[in-house]
């Protein structure tokens, strides 16, 4: 398996490029060309990203294992490096109020009671607690982060997919929060912990592509957080399983990453605080006389 698959286990596309075609008189060619403007542009709008959030955030709340509760002491030196505390903080600075944040993490959480490490996990597992842990508190920012324990005891992809669903489902029909669903995190420790010891890059992978089919199908958002990694093992603590300090701040600016490419709401102190700089009218001004004014799109 090489890097690019390693990270991504995506396709690898090759976009070819045609000499331009000469302009023709024939009116019908410049119909045809604006045809395929409109076409170009309609295309450039699908790409764009849906905005979930246009108004700040007021509460948020992160459900997941030992990656969201922190290693205060073993793997990090205090919470406030979990990364989770670092996308609190990110928003914060993006909003004129804080918003209230809730970390439910626990560690050696499980997904289910049907996850293979149950049995040797800490209690209730996430479908066990999502009701009062979420619904219960009626998040507006809801990140759901399962998976890699589940991933390295065995949980059959199936199973753990349901489970998921059940909890996205659920959570959304309650108070339809904008949600986020991490990837698998970046691991180097495979055989360390038995009985989770049966993980591997491949099954990682397959987790990954069940994550994404999940947020596709439910109308969730991404954060590749094993992308954002890199396949960098020195971010990595030594036991193996847990990112350290820098990976928690790589992962937490790439949650973050995905929130504001869906939230317009993390801009408007921005617009609202520069609208009226000299800079900022001028560029109006000049962007209008030159016929590419701004415009809100959001």
């Amino acid at each position: 398996m090489n890097r690019r698959e390693f990270l991504t286990n995506g396709p690898i596309a090759l976009l070819g490029m045609s000499a331009p075609v000469a302009a023709s008189p024939d009116p019908r060619a410049s119909a045809g060309r604006g045809d395929e403007q409109r076409a170009e542009a309609k295309k450039e709008n699908a790409l764009k990203p849906r905005d979930f959030r246009k108004e700040p955030f007021k509460r948020f709340i992160i459900l997941g294992e030992s990656r969201v509760s922190g290693g205060a002491g073993r793997w990090l030196q205090s919470n406030e490096q979990r990364y989770a505390d670092v996308v609190e903080r990110l928003i914060n600075a993006c909003q004129e109020k804080p918003v209230e944040y809730v970390n439910k993490g626990i560690g050696g959480n499980a997904i289910s009671p049907r996850s293979p490490g149950y049995r040797q996990s800490t209690k209730p597992s996430g479908l066990e607690r999502y009701k009062t842990d979420v619904i219960d508190l009626n998040p507006d920012l809801f990140i759901l982060a399962y998976g890699t324990n589940d991933m390295v005891a065995g949980m059959p992809l199936a199973d753990f997919r349901e489970d998921m669903a059940r909890i996205i489902s659920d959570v959304k029909k309650a108070c339809a929060p904008m949600i986020v669903l991490t990837t698998i995190y970046y691991m180097t420790g495979w055989k360390s912990w038995p009985p989770f010891d049966k993980g591997s890059v491949e099954l990682s992978l397959a987790y990954n592509d069940c994550i994404r089919g999940l947020a596709n199908e439910f109308d969730c958002v991404v954060a590749d957080v094993w992308a954002a990694a890199g396949g960098a093992d020195w971010l990595i603590h030594y036991d193996g399983a847990h990112s350290n300090r820098v990976g928690c701040l790589v992962i937490g600016h790439r949650v973050f990453e995905a929130i504001c490419q869906h939230a317009s709401a993390l801009t408007q102190q921005t617009f609202s605080q520069i609208q009226r700089t000299d800079w900022s009218q001028m560029a109006i001004r000049k962007r209008r006389e030159f016929g590419d004014p701004f415009q809100q799109t959001w």
